[in-house]
Protein backbone atom coordinates (compact mmCIF):
# COMPACT_ATOMS: atom_id res chain seq x y z
CA UNK A 1 0.00 0.00 0.00
CA UNK A 2 2.78 2.36 0.68
CA UNK A 3 4.68 1.90 -2.63
CA UNK A 4 1.60 2.13 -4.50
CA UNK A 5 0.58 5.57 -2.68
CA UNK A 6 4.00 6.82 -2.97
CA UNK A 7 4.14 5.71 -6.86
CA UNK A 8 0.85 7.97 -6.98
CA UNK A 9 2.80 10.95 -5.36
CA UNK A 10 5.59 10.53 -7.56
CA UNK A 11 3.69 10.43 -10.60
CA UNK A 12 1.24 13.74 -9.41
CA UNK A 13 4.56 15.74 -8.77
CA UNK A 14 6.11 14.80 -12.20
CA UNK A 15 2.32 15.32 -14.06
CA UNK A 16 2.22 18.76 -12.18
CA UNK A 17 5.88 19.78 -13.12
CA UNK A 18 5.19 19.23 -16.48
CA UNK A 19 2.07 20.25 -17.29
CA UNK A 20 3.57 23.75 -15.65
CA UNK A 21 6.27 23.61 -18.28
CA UNK A 22 3.26 23.42 -21.02
CA UNK A 23 1.74 26.39 -19.76
CA UNK A 24 2.80 29.90 -21.51
CA UNK A 25 6.23 30.94 -20.64
CA UNK A 26 7.59 33.06 -18.63
CA UNK A 27 7.58 37.25 -19.59
CA UNK A 28 11.12 38.87 -20.41
CA UNK A 29 11.97 40.62 -17.65
CA UNK A 30 13.37 44.21 -17.59
CA UNK A 31 17.09 45.25 -17.15
CA UNK A 32 18.08 46.06 -13.18
CA UNK A 33 21.06 46.65 -11.67
CA UNK A 34 20.40 42.92 -10.48
CA UNK A 35 20.53 41.81 -13.89
CA UNK A 36 24.50 40.49 -14.31
CA UNK A 37 25.71 38.95 -17.48
CA UNK A 38 26.24 34.58 -16.80
CA UNK A 39 29.92 34.77 -18.79
CA UNK A 40 31.11 38.23 -17.64
CA UNK A 41 29.70 38.81 -14.24
CA UNK A 42 29.17 42.66 -14.98
CA UNK A 43 25.79 44.30 -14.92
CA UNK A 44 24.16 44.91 -18.03
CA UNK A 45 23.32 48.36 -17.64
CA UNK A 46 27.11 48.94 -18.06
CA UNK A 47 26.69 47.56 -21.52
CA UNK A 48 25.61 48.75 -25.13
CA UNK A 49 24.46 46.68 -27.74
CA UNK A 50 21.36 43.94 -27.97
CA UNK A 51 21.32 41.62 -24.35
CA UNK A 52 19.73 38.48 -24.10
CA UNK A 53 17.67 36.34 -21.29
CA UNK A 54 17.26 32.65 -21.03
CA UNK A 55 14.71 30.92 -18.87
CA UNK A 56 15.41 27.41 -17.73
CA UNK A 57 12.49 24.95 -16.91
CA UNK A 58 11.23 25.29 -13.63
CA UNK A 59 13.41 28.54 -13.26
CA UNK A 60 10.94 30.95 -13.92
CA UNK A 61 11.66 33.49 -11.76
CA UNK A 62 15.34 33.59 -12.57
CA UNK A 63 16.51 34.25 -16.19
CA UNK A 64 20.16 33.99 -16.99
CA UNK A 65 21.03 37.54 -18.50
CA UNK A 66 23.72 37.67 -21.41
CA UNK A 67 25.82 41.21 -22.13
CA UNK A 68 26.03 39.94 -26.37
CA UNK A 69 24.06 37.90 -28.19
CA UNK A 70 26.58 35.70 -29.49
CA UNK A 71 27.17 34.53 -25.53
CA UNK A 72 23.64 33.93 -25.88
CA UNK A 73 24.13 31.40 -28.84
CA UNK A 74 26.87 30.06 -27.07
CA UNK A 75 25.07 28.84 -23.73
CA UNK A 76 22.40 27.41 -26.27
CA UNK A 77 25.34 25.18 -27.84
CA UNK A 78 28.42 24.59 -25.34
CA UNK A 79 27.65 21.17 -23.77
CA UNK A 80 28.61 21.86 -20.18
CA UNK A 81 25.56 24.50 -20.23
CA UNK A 82 22.23 23.47 -19.05
CA UNK A 83 20.04 22.09 -22.08
CA UNK A 84 16.47 22.26 -20.20
CA UNK A 85 15.79 26.06 -21.90
CA UNK A 86 12.00 27.22 -21.88
CA UNK A 87 12.42 30.29 -23.53
CA UNK A 88 15.15 33.14 -25.12
CA UNK A 89 14.26 36.81 -25.40
CA UNK A 90 16.93 38.95 -27.48
CA UNK A 91 16.17 42.90 -28.03
CA UNK A 92 14.40 43.83 -31.34
CA UNK A 93 16.82 46.43 -32.30
CA UNK A 94 14.79 47.25 -35.25
CA UNK A 95 12.03 48.41 -32.12
CA UNK A 96 15.16 50.40 -30.39
CA UNK A 97 15.08 54.38 -30.83
CA UNK A 98 18.84 55.02 -28.78
CA UNK A 99 21.02 52.41 -30.00
CA UNK A 100 23.66 53.45 -27.31
CA UNK A 101 21.61 52.31 -24.59
CA UNK A 102 19.10 49.31 -25.86
CA UNK A 103 18.26 47.93 -22.55
CA UNK A 104 14.96 46.71 -24.03
CA UNK A 105 12.45 46.97 -21.45
CA UNK A 106 9.92 46.80 -23.34
CA UNK A 107 11.86 45.59 -26.72
CA UNK A 108 12.16 42.02 -26.03
CA UNK A 109 11.08 39.44 -28.32
CA UNK A 110 11.65 35.58 -28.75
CA UNK A 111 15.23 34.73 -30.01
CA UNK A 112 13.93 32.24 -32.46
CA UNK A 113 11.44 34.28 -34.21
CA UNK A 114 14.64 36.87 -34.54
CA UNK A 115 16.28 37.91 -37.56
CA UNK A 116 19.81 38.13 -36.90
CA UNK A 117 22.55 40.35 -38.99
CA UNK A 118 25.78 39.10 -38.68
CA UNK A 119 29.26 39.80 -40.04
CA UNK A 120 27.86 43.83 -40.15
CA UNK A 121 31.37 44.76 -37.90
CA UNK A 122 29.10 45.89 -35.21
CA UNK A 123 30.86 46.34 -31.72
CA UNK A 124 28.47 44.63 -29.25
CA UNK A 125 28.49 45.34 -25.40
CA UNK A 126 31.82 43.76 -24.69
CA UNK A 127 33.82 45.50 -27.12
CA UNK A 128 33.68 42.52 -29.86
CA UNK A 129 31.57 42.32 -33.00
CA UNK A 130 28.03 41.08 -32.64
CA UNK A 131 24.77 40.01 -34.09
CA UNK A 132 21.80 42.28 -33.92
CA UNK A 133 18.32 40.84 -33.89
CA UNK A 134 15.54 42.21 -35.59
CA UNK A 135 11.79 41.17 -35.34
CA UNK A 136 11.22 42.13 -38.73
CA UNK A 137 12.80 40.62 -41.81
CA UNK A 138 12.71 43.35 -43.77
CA UNK A 139 14.40 46.08 -41.09
CA UNK A 140 17.15 43.16 -41.11
CA UNK A 141 17.82 43.01 -44.49
CA UNK A 142 17.83 46.90 -44.77
CA UNK A 143 20.56 46.99 -42.31
CA UNK A 144 22.73 44.44 -43.88
CA UNK A 145 22.57 46.29 -47.28
CA UNK A 146 23.05 49.15 -45.38
CA UNK A 147 25.72 48.66 -43.05
CA UNK A 148 27.13 45.16 -44.23
CA UNK A 149 26.41 41.88 -43.56
CA UNK A 150 24.08 38.78 -44.01
CA UNK A 151 20.72 37.93 -42.57
CA UNK A 152 20.15 34.55 -41.16
CA UNK A 153 17.58 32.59 -38.63
CA UNK A 154 18.32 31.22 -35.14
CA UNK A 155 18.51 27.84 -36.63
CA UNK A 156 20.90 29.21 -39.04
CA UNK A 157 23.19 31.00 -36.92
CA UNK A 158 27.01 29.68 -37.94
CA UNK A 159 28.87 28.32 -35.27
CA UNK A 160 31.96 29.18 -37.05
CA UNK A 161 30.47 33.21 -36.45
CA UNK A 162 29.51 32.20 -32.33
CA UNK A 163 32.93 31.17 -31.68
CA UNK A 164 35.38 33.44 -33.44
Amino acid sequence: MKKTLLAIVAVSALSACRQAEEGPPPLPRQISDRSVGHYCSMNLTEHNGPKAQIFLNGKPDQPVWFSTIKQMFGYTKLPEEPKGIRVIYVTDMGNVTDWTNPNADTEWMDAKKAFYVIDSGFIGGMGAEDALPFGNKEQAEKFAKDKGGKVVGFDDMPDTYIFK
